[in-house]
């Protein structure tokens, strides 16, 4: 059996149990279980803390797991990204009191406090600054209030929690991290398993049922050309001929958010009936 490592709480998980059902997979019903056989799958899930994942993917005790980017390069585990999964996207950055310090050099020689520490000295070390790291598990925005830190590295989305602690972003992104597949770096693109390829195709397959949608129209014929120069799908639209030879049906794959955009545009070139339909899923 393959065996996958799913985040068993915290913001990573619903999202990868939600991906995995739409992919064809049983998930659990309920949230004590920390192992799922999937025998129709030949597939066996492991609910592990999403800090752990890496760890476990890396010495090869679980064949693939479903982790953050962030998570994977603090962890300094031997496991490498095997594919985006188009969730739980964030940006890593570095903040400090309003006012203060406006680039990276700055922080030489200060105190950065992160729940990253792997993370934060890596990226510190590439970029030639030298500070002290101080490892905290959270409520990383309140380490300069309380005189432990003078700079801080944390996940920021709004900024209204930095903006609170009286703190303000500076510098480039750290890193822009997402959830992602994670296998062992051991295994080379040569050697993936047939199960883990077909987990692969299975989850993008979903990805692309989530980011495209069928969309129909019938189409004077001699506009078909206009027509489908708006729609070209993925190779190519369908298009088919009406009981009415003076009119042709065409459907193509387009992205779901340029649908209604789409929609306008075809109705100006003459397309009537237009019609859109969500894909449950995909193989490419």
């Amino acid at each position: 059996m393959l065996r996958i490592a799913v985040p068993n709480k915290g913001s990573l998980s619903e999202p990868a149990v939600d991906m995995l059902r739409e992919a064809g997979y049983r998930q659990r019903r309920d949230t004590r279980e920390l192992v799922l056989a999937d025998p129709d799958n030949d597939v066996e899930f492991f609910f592990l803390r999403p800090r752990d994942i890496a760890v476990y993917v890396g010495t090869g005790t679980v064949d693939a797991g479903i982790t953050g980017r962030d998570l994977l390069l603090d962890s300094g585990a031997e496991a490498v990204e095997h594919m985006q999964l188009g969730f739980a996207g964030s940006t890593f950055r570095y903040a400090a009191p309003v006012g203060t310090i406006t680039s990276l050099d700055q922080v030489e020689g200060l105190r950065v406090a992160t729940s990253y520490e792997v993370l934060v000295e890596n990226h510190l070390r590439t970029h030639g600054v030298t500070a002290s790291v101080v490892h905290l598990d959270g409520a990383v925005e309140s380490a300069v209030q309380l005189g432990i830190a003078d700079v801080v590295a944390d996940v920021v989305s709004t900024g209204t929690t930095l903006r609170g602690a009286g703190l303000e972003v500076f510098g480039d992104p750290i890193l822009k991290s997402e959830a992602v597949l994670i296998r062992p770096a051991s295994v080379t693109d040569d050697e993936v398993s047939a199960g883990l390829e077909t987990l692969t195709r299975r989850l993008l397959g979903v990805l692309t049922a989530r980011q495209y949608v069928l969309m129909d129209y019938d189409v004077p014929a001699h506009l078909v050309e206009a027509a489908v120069a708006l729609t070209p799908g993925l190779e190519s639209p369908t298009v088919s001929p009406l009981h009415d030879r003076d009119w042709a049906a065409v459907r193509a794959m387009v992205r779901r958010d340029q649908t209604n955009k789409l929609m306008d545009a075809l109705y100006e070139v003459g397309a009537r009936a237009i019609l859109v339909t969500s894909i449950h899923a995909c193989r490419l």
